[in-house]
């Protein structure tokens, strides 16, 4: 007798888990709606925890924010999130699909980010080697007023040489000249 008195308990506790234990609301909001909802929650939520005053700042409160945009009231909303609650398999699957949608935008906002990142280091890198060119170019302009100038100065010492060379060889040729000039003049004499 206890045996088919156990048996008979675990059959209805079996059968009486299959049916609802929170009634559906005359108003329920659709799944499709119940997942935007918490999507757009777990952004909000995000959004206080990272900067607290962004949502301040932009005068949002995020409840009144969800309600309006979905137009649903908050009776409305607790009583359809109860009702999803219940099936603890349909609301985990509903978390997971929101968990993988946020995921994807993470994903997308992580590639965004790293793309500006790769463009900033770029111009960053363009802009350091625009800086070295034009050092570059400062010095080798100076280098080559440099060397103008030394070789300036050379060729004015070489011009002066020459010069100096050229008077030497007139006042060796004029001395010359006047030697053979006075030893003409002797061996007249």
């Amino acid at each position: 007798m206890r045996k088919i008195l156990s048996l008979f308990v675990l059959a209805v506790s079996f059968f009486s888990c299959n049916k609802d234990l929170v009634e559906r609301p005359d108003n329920l909001i659709d799944k499709k709606t119940m997942s935007a909802i918490f999507y757009d929650i777990s952004l909000l939520d995000a959004m206080r925890y990272q900067d607290p005053n962004t949502l301040y700042k932009n005068g949002i409160n995020p409840k009144t924010y969800i309600f309006t945009k979905y137009k649903v009231d908050s009776i409305q909303f607790a009583k359809s999130n109860a009702y999803y609650a219940s099936d603890y398999r349909e609301y985990k699957k509903m978390f997971d699909e929101i968990n993988g949608r946020l995921k994807k935008e993470k994903d997308a906002v992580d590639l965004i980010n790293k793309k500006a990142e790769k463009k900033e280091a770029a111009l960053k890198k363009a802009k350091a080697k625009k800086i070295q060119d034009s050092i570059n170019k400062v010095k080798k302009d100076k280098e080559l007023k440099i060397k103008k100038e030394k070789d300036s100065i050379e060729k004015a010492k070489k011009e002066k040489g020459l010069k100096t060379k050229k008077k030497d060889s007139l006042n060796k040729t004029k001395k010359e000249k006047s030697l053979k000039h006075k030893k003409a003049n002797k061996t007249t004499k």
